[in-house]
């Protein structure tokens, strides 16, 4: 991976790792999660619409045929990720949305194969097999000694789900558009579903406490609209295969960031589950991809 590449996916995730403490901040402070999504999509759309109207930049039209791509891609990597991982974050903790969503990687690996025909060779399969044991794992650290499973864990793996479609297929846009027009147009359409959220809006900025608005403030600037124009500068400079890869540090960034900001720790066997997670994800796309390179060598 190039430097600018590497750069602007370590700030894109060091963004998102800090991104799931202040959700959760913002929903203990009196926000609702559906009037959460709402503002902080209001705020990054506007950031974007400034944007388009600075003097010396030019965003050009979509194509027609990129039209309805970019609708579906929007209210996938945005409506639907978002949903899940806020209305997720009522029921679990910033730390273990942050280690099921680095599962990312893992989704992705299944997408490109199911989709994109890529072959996975046999340490490519055993990495996903580890790396759902991980989740597994997470998922039974959070639903506590009584096995009382959250609907929550589920939300935000639809989640990761919905982000591994999104960063397959955002790439072949980029060939056609810049970060900021792709990262612009994708917001606004995924910003319009959030609008079913606006009723009651007004009742629930009134009940949120300082931290709560400080905290949709933060994540409507930075990890809704800055850091994924800095994420479409890191899969335009590099392969997506390695851009994405950074995701592996997100986890880590966000039990530390929540432990720091929130107090909150996950469940002893959460974190081990998170670890071998991280261990599936790793497998598939380093030891995975060496063993069929060695392989196409051979041949």
């Amino acid at each position: 991976m190039n430097a600018k590449a590497f750069s602007m996916a370590l700030i894109t995730i060091i963004i998102w790792g800090s991104a799931f403490a202040a959700i959760r901040a913002s929903l203990q402070g009196g926000y609702d999660a559906g009037h959460l999504v709402l503002v902080r999509y209001l705020i990054a759309s506007a950031i974007f619409v400034l944007f388009a109207f600075c003097p010396g930049i030019k965003f050009r039209l979509p194509r027609k045929g990129d039209v309805i791509r970019i609708i579906m891609l929007g209210w996938i990597g945005i409506s639907v990720y978002h949903i899940g991982v806020t209305f997720g974050m009522k029921t679990i903790s910033a730390g273990t949305a942050g280690m099921l969503i680095g599962a990312a990687p893992i989704f992705t690996a299944i997408i490109a194969v199911m989709i994109l025909k890529e072959r996975l060779s046999t340490v490519g399969w055993l990495g996903l097999g580890i790396g759902f044991s991980g989740i597994i794992c997470i998922k039974l650290g959070a639903a506590g000694p009584n096995l009382d499973f959250s609907v929550g864990t589920f939300f935000v793996l639809i989640s990761a789900l919905a982000t591994s479609f999104f960063f397959v297929f955002q790439k072949q846009l980029l060939a056609r558009y810049t970060a900021l027009e792709l990262t612009a147009y994708l917001t606004w359409a995924g910003t319009i579903p959030f609008f079913i959220f606006t009723p009651g809006l007004s009742t629930s900025l009134q009940n949120a406490s300082m931290e709560a608005h400080l905290s949709a403030l933060f994540v409507g600037i930075f990890p809704a609209a800055i850091a994924y124009v800095t994420w479409a500068i890191a899969l335009s400079a590099g392969k997506a295969s390695s851009v994405t890869s950074m995701m592996y540090l997100e986890p880590a960034i966000a039990v530390i960031v929540a432990w720091i900001w929130l107090s909150e720790w996950p469940t002893t066997l959460s974190l081990i589950g998170g670890l071998i997670a991280l261990s599936g994800v790793i497998i598939i796309n380093v030891l995975g991809k060496n063993t069929q390179n060695e392989t196409r060598e051979v041949a």
